[in-house]
């Protein structure tokens, strides 16, 4: 479960970790947003007991990654399969969570040849050209209106949040911030373990700076760089009909375009809830997959 930084032929580096079983079937974690490489360690145990290796890197800007000015989400499948040779990795299983979602979309547009299949859960949607934004929770909409209208503003607003963003929440305030979430997230987060591994990941987003945080969120209100009819490789789609980050509704309007799509909507859960109580049974579709 050690963390280290590869270097990449290039030039650039790539910080990753690696979960599960060190012999196992590879899968690339993407990780979501805010977040980092360390959302990767929910895995593991169940990657242990049904032989996955999971790694997971920090996209650049995020955690131990160094910022790679001026990226885009199309520049995603070249740097991955940059880190799967120097890892010997010829073929290689895809999982992307809320925000992953988007990165193992373009990994499967850019490297169909070495993506057997891809599994997205809860993920986010192309941002760039919606207007109907009501399917969003409201923090969503107003980072996307803000950066849509006065981009300085938001990075000034990720910059003085970071060194609040980087603390511990402290025990007294957890149960207030429980309350806020829908039924099924609380319940999830209402385990300590899984609360603490959450909020350390997301403490970890902010680790290089706030500009890298902010520069990998900027991507989601880009164009995606690809049509989702592209996307040829095989996904297997989850999506909670709770989900109060990206409603479900974005997710259908996603399985319309993919081309060879299988939608997975559980109707009691929700964004957290389906990724993490659910991440085992999700885990093992995506090994069992055969093309």
């Amino acid at each position: 479960m050690a963390s280290r930084v590869l270097d990449l032929p290039d030039g650039r580096q790539l910080a990753i970790a690696e979960y599960g079983d060190p012999h196992g079937t590879p899968v690339l974690f993407c990780h979501g947003w805010p977040a980092s490489r360390l959302q990767g360690g929910l895995l593991h145990e169940a990657a242990c007991a049904l032989g996955a290796r999971i790694i997971a890197p920090d996209r650049p800007g995020v955690g131990l990654s160094p910022i790679h000015p001026g990226r885009t989400l199309t520049d995603w499948p070249k740097l991955i399969g940059d880190m799967a040779d120097v890892l010997g990795l010829e073929q290689f299983r895809v999982l992307g969570v809320s925000g992953g979602g988007p990165y193992a979309l373009a990994a499967a547009w850019g490297l169909p040849d070495r993506i057997p299949v891809v599994s997205v859960v809860c993920s986010a949607p192309p941002l760039a050209e919606r207007k109907d934004i009501r399917y969003l929770n409201p923090a969503y909409r107003w980072l996307l209106r803000t950066q849509r209208v006065r981009p300085s503003v938001l990075r000034w607003v990720f910059r003085a949040a970071r060194p609040v963003a980087r603390l511990r929440p402290p025990l007294w305030i957890r149960p207030w911030i429980l309350r806020k979430m829908p039924p099924p997230e609380a319940e999830t987060l209402a385990d300590h373990a899984i609360f603490e591994s959450c909020f350390r990941n997301y403490r970890e987003s902010w680790r290089v700076g706030a500009d890298g945080l902010y520069g990998d969120g900027v991507i989601y209100t880009q164009p995606w760089g690809f049509p989702l009819n592209e996307v040829r490789v095989h996904v297997r789609l989850w999506h909670g009909k709770q989900d109060a980050n990206f409603a479900w509704q974005l997710a259908e309007e996603m399985v319309a375009q993919l081309p060879n799509c299988e939608p997975r909507f559980l109707e009691d859960e929700a964004h957290y809830s389906l990724a993490i109580r659910h991440r085992r049974a999700i885990l093992a579709d995506l090994l069992t997959y055969q093309s």
